[in-house]
């Protein structure tokens, strides 16, 4: 039997179901999923087998228009991983079609190394009629030399084993890349930083979208089997700090305990998580934020 293994990235905008795809592709929550825009930071890579072909995803951050240096080490990020992938697949939402960010990134995409294999995923098709996903493929085509179009959605899983099979013939010949066993190459530590940072936006919403960041400090491995993970929330504001931990502290507590509770399910074993909130008001300009989170610091220029 012939191994296959190779990369692929995922881009597309903010919200259009990378990090879905990604979880349905491996088969485990790997890139955490919010329905606030903008959530996956770091380029986390999901790794599935198919077949012979080992997949290795990278979820890339979601292509916009970039502001502020997170925002534009976070586009950097992006286009490299496609730049990188043997494959690259172009999620598109079908109920929103053609926009100013898909238009951008179709632009982007002229610039990437030649010969460089692009697939069009118009994902959730659940949402809009047939003809009027006739009428966006056909727009998309005329656009961009697609080597393939896929009708999926991520969230529902239909075309995704189609989108999958496609890819694993599409993978260069060659020894496979990481262990059977090992779904992400992200560190625990990381994961454990993003399921944390996922349970806070969702439970604050609109109040602190991007204006902070979790990282685990320390792990430890316990003589019963079990860990005790120790993790500090940088916010930019005390008035921040405030609305993290809550009235009595009970936001804190409910974000930390379904944290908890998830990483004890993803790592099958019991987990003693400790957060603690710091004000860090230029977190946003340290270049060790970023190394924590996958990032070039440089990247932010601009």
């Amino acid at each position: 039997m012939t191994q296959r293994a190779g990369f692929i990235a995922l881009i597309g905008e903010p919200n259009a179901g990378k990090s879905t795809l990604l979880n349905r592709m491996v088969g485990a929550k790997v890139s955490i999923v919010t329905h606030k825009v903008q959530t996956t930071r770091a380029r986390i890579r999901g790794v599935a087998i198919e077949g012979d072909a080992q997949l290795v995803f990278v979820d890339t951050p979601g292509l916009f228009a970039p502001r502020r240096r997170l925002d534009r080490a976070m586009v950097a990020a992006a286009w490299s991983g496609a730049a990188d992938a043997d494959v690259v697949v172009l999620l598109v939402e079908a109920h929103r079609g053609v926009t100013e960010g898909v238009e951008k990134i179709l632009d982007g995409l002229d610039e990437l190394p030649k010969g460089r294999r692009v697939a069009l995923a118009i994902n959730k098709i659940d949402r809009v009629q047939s003809e009027v996903l006739l009428g966006l493929t056909k727009e998309l085509d005329e656009r961009h030399d697609f080597v393939e179009t896929f009708m999926i959605s991520a969230e529902k899983g239909h075309g995704v084993e189609d989108l999958r099979k496609w890819l694993a013939k599409e993978m260069p010949e060659g020894p496979w890349l990481y262990p059977e066993d090992q779904i992400a190459d992200l560190p625990m530590r990381m994961i454990a930083a993003e399921m944390t940072r996922e349970k806070l936006t969702l439970r604050l919403h609109q109040e602190l979208p991007y204006q902070l960041t979790v990282e685990t400090e320390n792990w430890e491995e316990r003589e019963d089997g079990s860990a005790r993970i120790d993790q500090v929330i940088y916010v930019m504001r005390d008035g921040h700090k405030g609305i993290v931990l809550g009235k009595k502290g009970e936001t804190i507590k409910a974000v930390s305990q379904a944290a908890r509770t998830e990483l004890e399910e993803f790592l099958g074993r019991r987990v003693h998580l400790f957060t603690q909130v710091k004000v860090r008001p230029n977190w946003l300009d340290e270049a060790e934020r970023y190394s924590e989170m996958g990032l070039d610091f440089k990247d932010g220029n601009g």
